[in-house]
């Protein structure tokens, strides 16, 4: 029997906040996440090797032969003929970059460094740090939109839905579209089961809509955007992704951005993506302890169950992290710690209490319940904060 386990490393915590509840593989990037790029490519479910703290939520499945592979890795065709060609105690590398590796288990992965190394000399895409994740979105939806939709019949639209390029878009069934634009000439669009799209929305690809997720009457979609399963999207965003079960519902602008699960974006939300000089925008990095260079856009960054007030304007590569609150006047600082009050230019700590309290009661109103491995997650966050 074969496992295939999706490894956190070390550079996991470049990726701050996103991997603060979730390993690297459960990051969305394109339509699915990288967990489940793997598994459609592999036709099995996939395990992980994670932090201690997440180990509960994501256990590791071991079996006889056990293939260990980077969880920032997207997968393609040649990078998996590589990894099945490895034999036991060899590792797949790309310069200094781990990929992969073959072996009997977790104990014996443990001393991975003395397997034999085999070089992989094809190009591939690692999702390094967040704004990766916007700047392959356009790459990464084109690809996931060929892979989901391969030999399938989309939903037919409805007469009031006016399309360019009719072969670039899928819908799946049960999705919902009246009076709606979509033009798929510049990339495709793809609409997920039981989704809502209302009246009066522009949509231009490449896009994804996840599956019952809402987009309100008028919002501008443009590429390359993610919204993801459950959420709802309002007002003009471009170039974002959202990874599911949060809610950008009203007017404002959001460009450039990743909004994490479970998050909530005001009435009149807006967040810059571009400073007025056309200079590099700097984004903290809570690892590095100081800022790196994201790019020439880069818009916010949101970990789960964060939320904003209306009208709270958010400057040019802002990190927000789990469980906050921002009800600000004028600009929230660039680094809003995790579980932080914002008000009126004052930072309080959240209580935990509050924080269990509140994240439930958003789980709710979707349907859900904060079971007891995620609650024990945003405990573990709260103690070393």
């Amino acid at each position: 029997m074969t496992s295939y386990i999706l490894c956190d490393t070390d550079s996991r915590h470049l990726l701050f906040p996103f991997t603060l509840m979730r390993p690297a593989a459960d990051c969305r990037a394109g339509i699915l996440t990288i967990r489940e790029k793997w598994e459609y490519l592999l036709h099995q479910a996939t395990s992980t090797f994670t932090e201690n703290y997440l180990s509960e939520k994501f256990p590791i499945e071991e079996k006889e032969d056990n293939f260990f592979i980077n969880g920032a890795l997207i997968p393609n065709e040649d990078l998996s003929d590589a990894l099945h060609h490895l034999k036991r105690e060899e590792s797949l590398f790309s310069g200094n970059t781990w990929l992969a590796s073959r072996c009997d288990s977790a104990e014996s992965f443990s001393k991975s460094s003395r397997f034999e190394k085999i070089h992989y000399r094809q190009p591939f895409t690692l999702i390094r740090y967040p704004w990766d994740i916007t700047r392959f979105n356009d790459l990464l939806l084109r690809d996931d939109f060929l892979l989901i939709t391969k030999n399938r019949i989309s939903q037919r639209p409805e007469a009031s839905v006016k399309i360019f390029s009719p072969e670039n878009v899928f819908a799946e069934e049960g999705a919902v579209l009246n009076d709606v634009t979509i033009n798929a000439s510049t990339g495709p669009v793809y609409i997920g089961k039981d989704a809502l799209i209302m009246e009066g929305t522009l949509i231009r690809g490449p896009v994804a809509i996840g599956e019952k997720a809402v987009l309100k009457m008028g919002t501008k979609i443009y590429g390359a955007t993610t919204i993801g399963h459950h959420s709802v999207a309002g007002g003009e965003i471009k170039n974002s992704v959202i990874f599911g079960f949060s809610n950008k519902a009203h007017d404002g602008y959001l460009g450039d951005a990743i909004i994490a699960e479970w998050c909530n974006l005001g009435a009149g939300t807006s967040g810059s993506n571009m400073k007025n000089n056309a200079g590099q925008v700097k984004v903290w990095n809570e690892n590095e302890q100081h800022f790196l260079e994201a790019g020439q856009k880069c818009g916010l960054m949101m970990g789960d169950y964060s939320r904003s007030g209306i009208n709270t304007m958010i400057n040019t590569g802002t990190v927000a992290g789990v469980s906050c609150n921002i009800f600000n006047a004028g600009f929230p600082p660039k680094y809003i710690p995790s579980f932080s009050w914002i008000s009126s230019g004052k930072t309080e700590k959240y209580t935990l209490e509050k924080v269990i309290r509140d994240a439930d009661a958003w789980m709710q109103l979707k349907g859900k319940k904060l079971d007891n491995e995620t609650e024990h997650v945003l405990r573990k966050l709260y103690g070393q904060s």
